[in-house]
């Protein structure tokens, strides 16, 4: 090949590369230069995006072109539109204009609203604005999954076990503080990514109504540490080897902890506790991802779960009216904050509502100082401390076209328990004559937490005879060992935080 046209050749190359590269921006407030999370960025008139925690948002490589139009909203600020090629030449920062105004200014009387007044008009239309339609529906979903596992002491020592010498045991409790103390040093942490369409509808049979959904999964990744110290589910195994080690699984037993004993049998054989006569359903990696994605919308429906006392109750709850705002369909919304003014309620936040029918379009909500959604403590008496101390989240929601109902556009949420445990732990076979024994002592500290990302990316009408035909296929994730964006350049994703950036599988 002559050298002119190789020049050449590599030159298209690099030209080529360069327009097939993802957009990546980022999005400020005009004022104060601070990022603003979780603003829609609306893509040709078809797709929605949304801003990550930190601001930013990232373009797939087909929307990626000069032409491309972004329509960028923020409850509170002005919209705003531009093209790929115009947000270029801003250095790929797009700076919003704050956009607030008091009811005073528009309204014919000089009262503010009434917040407790708007509060009784929320509730009333909850039924009205969250209702699921009747009519099917293909929706584009993107969520993320984190999970973290934070121990601060585990302590495991077997004090007895039948057939093994004292050097045995002595070997056994060596390697059980080995693997300890790198879960401390190293704790898990995953990351689970899921692009999928969404096939919904409900439909009417012998005067009931019957939900059906179907589940396609277009691509799926996992990042997490594969050794034995870092990962959840090792620990699990090793927990499982280590009572298949000292335990016999043709056998029976009973358990007893401190002074409390139980009758109940346990044992570690397969066919053990499986009824008779009945088929044990079989579920595959798709059947579970749909039932987490339909439990995590029913969990965040603001009409359904107990949760949004804050919205459902509002007599536990104190409200202040902090202004108006513009939406981005140019409605007005009214801005309330929120308190517990009774002992039951624990959340304090902020809720954006529509003027025109009263719906929840934002919420973001958090535990108020010290309270606990659920505590057990017998730390001193039994051992045992569990308390849920963790809840919040940002939840957004959309008018359907459709009906003028609310579906969740977009939800941030984190849920946290702590836990203690020490205690000691004897399993006894059930037989005559000489027993097989387990004994060991375990104490356990550690917090949990998960935090899930939801976004609806585009959504269109479709029909129940289409959805019947749509054939669901089980999926397997993708392994990955650090987050790559060429992996989602085909499709848009959220735009991951920092330590999902920084984080790097350990083998």
């Amino acid at each position: 090949m002559k050298p002119n046209l190789l020049y050449t050749f590599f030159i298209l190359i690099l030209f080529h590369t360069g327009f097939a590269q993802n957009i990546r921006g980022k999005i400020i407030d005009s004022k104060t230069g601070e990022s603003i999370p979780y603003a829609n960025i609306r893509v040709n008139e078809s797709e929605n995006l949304v801003s990550n925690g930190e601001g930013y948002f990232t373009l797939s490589e087909s929307n990626s072109q000069e032409e491309t139009m972004l329509v960028v909203s923020y409850l509170g600020f002005v919209n705003q539109q531009l093209t790929v090629g115009e947000l270029k030449k801003l250095d790929f920062t797009i700076k919003l204009i704050a956009g607030i105004y008091e009811l005073d200014n528009v309204a014919v009387s000089n009262l503010k609203p009434n917040p407790y007044e708007i509060m009784a008009n929320v509730k009333a239309n909850l039924s009205r604005n969250y209702t699921t339609g009747e009519k099917g529906s293909k929706e584009m979903f993107f969520f993320r999954k984190s999970n973290y596992f934070n121990p601060s002491i585990i302590d495991v020592e077997i004090n007895e076990s039948t057939g093994f010498s004292k050097q045995a045991l002595l070997k056994v409790n060596n390697d059980l503080q080995s693997f300890s103390t790198k879960l401390i040093s190293k704790p898990p942490v995953s990351f689970t990514d899921v692009l999928c369409n969404y096939y919904s509808v409900k439909t009417k049979k012998a005067e009931k109504f019957v939900f059906t959904s179907k589940l396609d999964v277009l691509k799926a990744t996992i990042l997490k540490n594969e050794g034995e110290s870092t990962s959840l589910d090792d620990l699990e195994k090793t927990a499982k080897n280590l009572m298949l080690q000292h335990l016999d699984t043709t056998k029976y037993y009973r358990f007893k902890s401190g002074l409390v004993g139980s009758r109940d049998t346990i044992s570690l054989r397969k066919d053990f506790n499986t009824k008779p006569g009945k088929d044990k359903e079989v579920k595959n990696q798709l059947t579970a991802t749909k039932i987490n994605l339909n439990s995590f919308m029913y969990e965040n429906n603001f009409l359904k779960n107990k949760r949004f006392d804050f919205i459902q109750k509002p007599e536990l709850y104190d409200y202040t009216y902090e202004g108006t705002t513009y939406t981005s369909q140019n409605e007005f919304a009214y801005v309330l904050t929120f308190k517990p003014r009774k002992r039951k309620a624990m959340y304090v936040g902020k809720l954006y509502i529509s003027e025109t029918d009263y719906a929840v379009l934002r919420a973001d909500y958090v535990l108020d100082d010290g309270e606990k959604l659920s505590n057990f403590n017998m730390k001193f008496l039994l051992g045992i401390k569990v308390s849920e101390n963790v809840s919040k989240g940002t939840i957004i929601y959309k008018k359907r076209a459709e009906d003028d109902n609310y579906y969740m556009q977009y939800a941030a949420t984190e849920s946290g328990n702590y836990f203690y445990l020490n205690r000691p732990l004897k399993l006894i076979e059930l037989a005559k004559g000489e027993k097989d024994v387990l004994a060991l002592d375990f104490k356990i500290e550690a917090n949990m937490r998960n935090k899930t990302e939801f976004l609806n990316i585009s959504r269109s009408e479709t029909t129940a005879a289409a959805i019947a035909k749509v054939k669901e296929e089980d999926f397997k994730y993708i392994n990955i060992k650090s987050y790559n964006p060429k992996i989602w350049k085909d499709y848009n994703a959220i735009e991951p935080l920092q330590e999902m950036k920084q984080f790097k599988a350990i083998n």
